[in-house]
């Protein structure tokens, strides 16, 4: 029997916009290098050495994301602890904006619990790092791969 999906990806990223910030990339590139900022790249490492990066931005596959923010996960990221404005973004804006949904609502969840992680606030650059590259945004060319 063929699976019958009724809720679809565009309908999931829609509702997660709905509760987090959302960045335009020309305020996102204004952000960059700020000590206050943590720039998060969500993206796979080929799409990092395909497309490159950006300089300084934290590299967190979205698949560890949940592991690397909790602070009783064997897997926690000290990143994740520190007092700063975390800003998602991946290729085009989809998994940033599910993944800073995602973040807020472990934050939320340690804050009643009264253990709060400083995971807070959180946004997502709007067209993810296309849209970066488009606004101007420092990019860190990938690494020349050796002539075997």
């Amino acid at each position: 029997m063929p699976q019958h999906i009724t809720t679809h990806v565009h309908e999931l990223v829609a509702a997660a916009e709905r509760e987090i910030e959302t960045l335009a990339a020309e305020a996102a590139v204004a952000l960059h290098g700020r000590d206050d900022v943590v720039l998060v790249d969500l993206r796979d490492i080929r799409e990092l050495g395909r497309e490159g990066k950006v300089p300084g931005a934290f590299h967190c596959p979205r698949g560890m994301l949940e592991f690397w923010i909790d602070p009783d996960s064997k897997y926690h990221k000290p990143v994740f602890a520190a007092d700063k404005r975390f800003v998602f973004f991946c290729a085009a804006g989809q998994r940033s904006a599910l993944a800073a949904q995602t973040a807020q609502r472990i934050s939320a969840f340690y804050a009643r619990l009264q253990r709060a992680m400083g995971l807070a606030p959180v946004a997502h650059i709007a067209g993810g790092f296309g849209a970066w590259k488009v606004a101007g945004g420092p990019v860190e060319a990938p690494a020349d791969k050796p002539k075997a």
